[in-house]
């Protein structure tokens, strides 16, 4: 039986924390898998997680847009972890917005059921509207010639 992942988390083995400022520290910082760290590494998480909203699609236009246009002033003043957190947030937006029209409520599983995985088809439609526009500032983000390869130097370099 699949379980949630954050059931056998431990904090001590992340190797995000959230009491290094990485603007000042981005040595510490690594790309990791998907969103990895996104909600933890400041203080690009409040710069960004300020504007990350997906309820409708419009709202979904608006905050991808926002979020972009920080992705590219990151890039722009050569400001790689800043650029890769919002590239996470972009993600994060196409990822949960499909959570929440996969599943009523964003709710994948049932903890009253020893976290069994509850039906899909019971969410929302118009998050998968949201989702659309998230995916789109996704793909863009990681297509930037110059994100991808500070992307590489970066991984290369520290992980």
């Amino acid at each position: 039986m699949q379980h949630p992942s954050y059931l056998n988390f431990d904090p001590d083995k992340y190797p995000w924390k959230p009491d290094i400022d990485y603007r000042k520290y981005p040595e510490r910082y690594q790309v990791g898998k998907g969103e990895q760290g996104v909600l933890i590494c400041e203080p690009y998480k409040s710069e960004i997680g300020h504007y990350w909203r997906f309820k409708t699609k419009a709202i979904a236009e608006e905050s991808s847009e926002r979020i972009f246009n920080l992705f590219n002033k990151y890039l722009a003043s050569g400001d790689f972890v800043g650029a890769d957190m919002a590239r996470k947030y972009l993600q994060m937006g196409y990822t949960r917005a499909r959570r929440y029209a996969n599943y009523k409520g964003g709710r994948k599983y049932d903890g009253q059921r020893d976290y069994a995985l509850l039906e899909r088809g019971t969410g929302n439609p118009e998050k998968a509207e949201a989702a659309k526009v998230f995916y789109a500032r996704w793909k863009a983000a990681e297509a930037n010639e110059v994100y991808a390869a500070m992307k590489k130097d970066w991984k290369l370099a520290r992980g």
